[in-house]
């Protein structure tokens, strides 16, 4: 036992090592359970869907929410085709490919993008979310999107999430 004097005149008394003292657990890689979670994203905002997203898939929503720890959730995103761009995005914001060699820049306007493919807009917003390192990628594997209702992943049971936007 510690006493430490203190400026009132009372003694803050210190247990070391006793039962009474709170003990911090950091998670680390295999104390960590991922919980599989679905989310309609038809008609919400892809900026604001993406935010959410993202703290979902870094697990910030998590009470045991370490930055260097994958504690996120494996999420499904459905409906990705039907995901709200507002103002003039529609036509006016352009998604850029590079192919690495001269005269190899596509440059396409979000319109043609969504009839490609239309989960490359839910994707790309939250990638752009995300932070910009090695755990970005490993992130980016627990987001599974499909443009329609439909998804291979019942056999995992996810839980419908609501997001609040």
């Amino acid at each position: 036992m510690i006493d430490m004097p203190s400026g009132g005149g009372y003694s803050l008394r210190f247990l070391a090592g006793e039962k009474g003292m709170m003990k911090t657990t950091i998670p680390n890689a295999s104390t960590v359970t991922h919980a599989w979670k679905i989310v309609d994203v038809a008609g919400l905002p892809a900026g604001r869907a993406a935010v959410a997203l993202a703290n979902m898939l870094r697990g910030k929503n998590r009470p045991d929410y370490t930055p260097h720890v994958n504690t996120g959730d494996m999420i499904v995103v459905v409906n990705a085709a039907q995901v709200k761009l507002t103002g003039n995005k529609e036509e006016q914001k352009i998604y850029q490919d590079f192919s690495g060699y001269a005269s190899g820049l596509k440059r396409r306007p979000a319109s043609v993008v969504r009839q490609k493919d239309p989960a490359r807009i839910v994707r790309q917003a939250v990638r752009g979310m995300l932070p910009n390192n090695h755990t970005r990628a490993v992130m980016m594997r627990r987001l599974k999107i499909y443009p329609g209702a439909e998804h291979p992943h019942a056999a995992q049971k996810p839980e419908v999430c609501v997001l609040a936007i």
